[in-house]
């Protein structure tokens, strides 16, 4: 099949396929390879969530195609944006100043007693990579940019698509 022939029933299964695996992918990696996700890489699931729940009904109401591929094309373009900050985090160009991502510098300090301080902290630092692809280098936030980027792309070009099929 060809890009031109690409229907809105296409692009959701496409998009709820590919955000299936993406979050199968990211629990299988925290219970097969013991990665520790942090708050960034929780909240790059989000997205994905929304997009199988919107695909979802949008696939058996067979309604409301056109819309669920705009919202769908809005959370892929989130994501790619949390993920690209979350990259950035990982590689050192920027510091996170998202609650959470920072382990407290003193475990000792404060009101809160040591055990406290340690259970209140993030399982996963934002600023350190769990994973990297041994060949190229890229971490899973950075591979997520480029697939919620194209989704976002795809979404773009289906409900552009959509929408001149029907003035033909």
């Amino acid at each position: 099949m060809s890009i031109s022939k690409l229907t809105p029933c296409h692009t959701l299964v496409f998009l709820l396929v590919i955000s299936l695996t993406a979050l199968a992918a990211a629990f299988a990696s925290e219970a097969f390879l013991g990665l520790e996700p942090c708050i960034l890489c929780i909240y790059q699931r989000w997205p994905y969530a929304a997009v199988v729940a919107i695909s979802g009904v949008a696939l058996l109401a067979k309604r409301f195609k056109k819309a669920a591929i705009g919202l769908s094309g809005l959370a892929m373009a989130i994501n790619s944006g949390i993920a690209l900050y979350h990259s950035g985090i990982e590689r050192k160009w920027w510091d996170s100043g998202v609650a959470g991502c920072k382990v407290p510098a003193d475990f000792t300090g404060g009101t809160q007693s040591i055990l406290e301080n340690i259970m209140s902290a993030p399982t996963g630092n934002c600023s350190e990579i769990p994973w990297q692809d041994p060949l190229i280098g890229l971490s899973m936030a950075n591979y997520n940019v480029i697939v919620c980027f194209g989704l976002f792309a795809l979404c773009v070009y289906s409900f552009v698509a959509s929408g001149n099929a029907k003035k033909a």
